[in-house]
């Protein structure tokens, strides 16, 4: 069973930093698209960025030159560098994977990330 879990999320002041990771068990097949979204209290689901396997990298235009998203496929984890943290930014944080092979797509449990101004 694939789970995925993640950490790092938590609170910090406006022009901060944090790191999120999302490490990933239970497949031995490789994975496709490793994606962060995010959730703010009243609004829809964003998808802030993504990393495939083949080196595509995407953002969000909110976030853009302020996060880097980066994957160890070794480890089976993808993490997500935020940088000059804004509150805006305040939001839990999920990771979705994508493992093409099984035809699946797994969610992390979620990590609160907390912006004060």
């Amino acid at each position: 069973q694939v789970q995925l879990v993640e950490s790092g999320g938590g609170l910090v002041q406006a022009g901060g930093s944090l790191r999120l990771s999302c490490a990933v068990s239970g497949s031995t097949f490789s994975i496709d698209a490793m994606t962060w979204y995010r959730r703010a209290p009243g609004k829809k689901r964003e998808l802030v960025a993504t990393a495939t396997s083949g080196g595509i990298i995407s953002y969000a235009d909110s976030v853009r030159g302020r996060f880097t998203i980066s994957r160890d496929n070794g480890k089976k984890t993808v993490y997500l560098q935020m940088n000059s943290l804004k509150p805006e930014d305040t939001a839990v944080y999920y990771c979705n994977v994508v493992i093409s092979v099984i035809g699946g797509s797994y969610w992390g449990q979620g990590t609160q990330v907390t912006v004060s101004s």
